[in-house]
């Protein structure tokens, strides 16, 4: 009798610890992009080594909800895809939006020209129209339209547009001219009409716009390009009595307007005069940042404050790039090597210099996005999606890389390592997912994570260290055990998480 009780508890032991095991159990998969050469690559099997990195999942603790990823249609990327073969043209536009692509799901484009234009031109060319009755989108059709509509065609999802305009005509200006100087009081009514007049002519083309930032770089670029400068009192009153007025009006009350639209150490100034009281933030549906001010800082006491200004607002990054660089053709090491410099190595002020050493392409786009998402931004933007070898086409000569690389002349395509980093995020991370807290042993990576709408959880892992890392992932009573590689960007997803 003693014996049969004896095997009684041990098959119930058995049977509980193969329930137990089960529990455990966590289906999951690993895509890397590394500089060892994988390229958003599945990796099944992992190295065995002694020190883990742990960390924990908080699905229970959920921050912002994401808006999206992608990057900027300009006249620049339009006219070279254009140049390609049928055949090239379809493999790029497939590559950010087919859905086995990055799947961009919120993009950019400018209204008017800008420095990745091929001139400068005006929806507004006849002077003193006050009313706008001579405004054309002409100048965006042979190329710029035709991008969007082929990119709309091929995303099963749909993404959203927000248009920029770097300036206004020069006769709605002081100065005359396309570079600098500010809008006239005067023209403020006419140039909220031509925000109107833009998502009607879009429209018209089978073109819907998510929304606005209200300018592009409103202290200016150095005076080198087309710039118009608004200070955060002026454009205020210019979407507080101007242009959400009209918006409202014309029955377009549910588009978006973000202000600011520059870099992220002037985010304190702005958001105190945006959300100032209810009348100033009642249009304002939140805050576009771009990246410039540093190669490697990601400012996240500015984020955090901006957040905290207005926590029910956007907060997007709008424009981020190699700038100041003439693209490397097929040279995936260079984008993996710390040569790159920016603007600032050259014409940064001295007491600036220390925010612009050399840097890691690849390592500042995972860092920065990362550091974004960890400090409550729900959208992420890159600039241009198809450049040429030179880094243009540029009216202005302002050469910088873009994720896709072409030669025109040759029908050639070049996807740098850039384009592999941002898929990590855009192809994974889908819009109206939840960000969730973890916790994190290891201070040499940086890890985000998110849990997407299907309930599938996206965790994001930037390894920078010349070592290979095990990592301990646990999620509830799951966990699971891999590797990630050295100087490597992985994104681990578990499904029906």
């Amino acid at each position: 009798m003693k014996r049969l009780n004896y095997l009684r508890v041990f098959i119930v032991i058995i049977v509980l610890s193969s329930c137990n095991m089960r529990n455990k159990m966590m289906k999951f998969e690993v895509y890397e992009t590394s500089a060892s050469g994988n390229k958003l690559t599945k990796i099944i099997n992992f190295q065995s080594l002694e020190n883990k990195a742990t960390i924990v999942l908080k699905p229970e603790q959920t921050l912002q909800t994401i808006t999206g990823f992608g990057g900027a249609f300009t006249e620049s990327s339009a006219y070279l895809l254009n140049q390609l073969s049928k055949d090239n043209r379809n493999k790029i536009l497939q590559a950010y939006f087919g859905k086995d692509g990055a799947r961009y799901s919120l993009t950019r484009t400018h209204m008017n020209s800008c420095d990745f234009s091929l001139t400068n031109y005006s929806y507004t060319p006849v002077e003193n129209d006050i009313n706008l009755e001579h405004f054309t989108i002409e100048e965006d059709m042979d190329d710029l339209i035709p991008m969007i509509k082929d990119a709309l065609a091929i995303s099963e999802d749909g993404f959203k547009i927000f248009a920029s305009p770097w300036t206004a005509v020069p006769w709605m200006k002081d100065n005359k001219k396309w570079v600098g100087g500010k809008l006239l009081p005067e023209y403020y009514d006419t140039w909220a009409l031509f925000f109107s007049k833009y998502v009607d002519a879009y429209k018209k083309e089978g073109i819907d716009i998510w929304g606005f930032t209200v300018e592009n770089e409103p202290h200016g670029n150095g005076n080198n390009w087309e710039s118009m400068h608004f200070s955060p009192e002026e454009m205020t009153d210019f979407v507080q009595n101007h242009l959400g007025p009209k918006l409202e009006a014309d029955g377009k009350g549910d588009l978006k307007i973000l202000g600011y639209d520059q870099n992220r150490e002037g985010l304190k100034e702005w958001v105190d005069v945006m959300y100032k009281d209810r009348a100033s933030s009642k249009y304002y549906d939140g805050t576009a940042i771009h990246w410039y001010e540093s190669t490697y800082d990601y400012f996240p006491e500015a984020l955090q404050y901006a957040h905290k200004k207005a926590p029910n607002k956007y907060l997007i990054q709008t424009e981020a790039c190699v700038d100041s660089e003439v693209p490397k053709w097929k040279d995936d090491a260079w984008y993996w090597s710390k040569e790159a410099t920016d603007w600032g190595w050259d014409w940064a002020p001295e007491d600036q210099k220390h925010l612009h050493p050399k840097y890691v392409p690849v390592y500042r786009y995972a860092r920065d996005i990362i550091g974004c998402l960890n400090n409550w931004v729900d959208g992420w933007v890159d600039w241009n999606m198809v450049l040429d070898k030179q880094g243009g086409p540029n009216w202005f000569k302002n050469w910088c890389v873009a994720p896709v690389i072409v030669d025109a002349d040759a029908d050639a395509v070049y996807f740098t390592p850039i384009y592999y980093t941002l898929a990590h995020f855009s192809k994974y991370i889908r819009p109206n997912a939840k960000v969730i807290s973890f916790e994190n042993s290891d201070d040499e990576l940086m890890v985000t994570a998110t849990q997407n709408p299907d309930g599938s959880i996206a965790v994001v892992i930037f390894n920078e260290t010349t070592n290979p890392k095990s990592v301990h992932l646990k999620l509830k009573d799951k966990s699971v055990t891999f590797s990630i590689n050295a100087k490597a960007i992985q994104t681990i997803v578990i499904p029906n998480a």
